[in-house]
């Protein structure tokens, strides 16, 4: 078991959603966080996406997903890539 680099996009509900303080509530809700980012989507709407570098359990991505989709604001979350490191 290694360690793999995980690549999210998550969608705030909406574009009044305050973005660092859903930044702070996706930090405490996935540890090993490396990297946040605000990325333009259209019409005032940001998307956030981040990299976290997390154990490799078996490449359950899913679980991922649905712990960052719980986060108050969060309309959508996904992941984007897994990479082994």
């Amino acid at each position: 078991m290694g360690s793999v680099a995980v690549i999210a996009r998550v969608m705030p509900e909406s574009p009044d959603v305050d973005l660092e303080k859903l930044k702070a509530a996706l930090k405490k809700k996935l540890p090993g966080i490396q990297d946040i980012k605000e990325e333009p989507i259209g019409f005032g709407l940001k998307a956030i996406k981040l990299a976290a570098v997390i154990n490799d359990a078996g490449g359950e991505t899913d679980a991922i997903e649905r712990s960052l989709s719980e986060v108050t604001g969060v309309g959508r979350a996904e992941i984007i890539e897994v990479t082994l490191m």
